[in-house]
């Protein structure tokens, strides 16, 4: 994605459910996976989320690769800013018709679909975990900070609970700290996987103009892929099973 100068900024947060210890990065343009920022961070412990230049400067002290911010630019991704800039509309991958007949055909059109990646996880210990990766929305002021590295909005992850990670309108998901919310619909509410991501998904974000979805899975290896928007990328797979993906509800 780039920004509205033509720019890049890139979040991750990574969450262990076992110890609930978190780490995440904001506003990154030289380091070239953002993940493995957020996980040093976690592992140094000292902090929870560094942004701009003190996270590259982390970064680069820990001897992760880094990169030129043209790494992260692809000319798609420049034509889908050059159409929107002028609207003065930021714009999420799933806002929007596709504003010209260049764009390739694609499942999902490019101007509608979300651009984040999340990861959540169930291990053969029982511990959970849950990691998020975004380049954020295009045409975004600079310094527009999403949910994606906001533990408890994009991402979250508790051994009593649940692993979630967002993809979505970042402000809206951060007002209703979506990610935490499932997890506490489900400690205090006894709500199951489903109930609880649903809840947060089909009623507490649209009620706020929320679009997105997450996914989620809980302590006893129950999945949850919600979304409330044409489709989402996604898949999953368990043990020895194939694995197994999707676009479409």
């Amino acid at each position: 994605m780039f920004t509205h100068d033509e720019t890049h900024e890139l979040d991750a947060a990574v969450m262990d459910g076992a110890t609930l210890a978190a780490g995440a990065i904001a506003g990154v343009c030289h380091v070239r996976r953002p993940v493995r920022a957020a996980r040093a961070v976690l592992e140094d412990g000292a902090h929870v989320l560094l942004a701009g230049a003190g996270a590259e400067a982390f970064a680069r002290e820990h001897g992760l690769e880094m990169v030129e911010p043209s790494f992260f630019s692809t000319e798609a991704r420049r034509q889908q800013l050059y159409r929107v800039r002028g609207t003065g509309r930021v714009v999420t991958d799933h806002e929007g018709a596709s504003m010209t007949a260049a764009v390739p055909a694609t499942p999902l059109d490019e101007d509608k679909k979300f651009g984040t990646v999340g990861a959540v996880a169930l291990d053969m210990h029982g511990h959970l975990a849950a990691a998020t990766s975004t380049g954020g929305m295009t045409n975004k002021r600079v310094g527009r900070v999403g949910d994606s590295p906001l533990i408890g909005a994009g991402t979250y992850a508790d051994d009593r609970t649940a692993a979630v990670s967002c993809t979505g309108s970042g402000e809206m998901f951060i007002r209703v700290a979506a990610a935490y919310d499932v997890c506490a619909r489900m400690a205090y509410g006894g709500a199951t996987l489903e109930a609880a991501t649903h809840a947060v998904v089909r009623q507490s974000l649209p009620a706020i103009g929320g679009t997105g979805g997450l996914i989620a899975v809980d302590r006893h290896g129950n999945l949850s892929l919600a979304f409330n928007t044409e489709g989402m990328y996604r898949g999953h797979a368990r043990g020895t099973d194939a694995p197994s993906t999707a676009i479409f509800a």
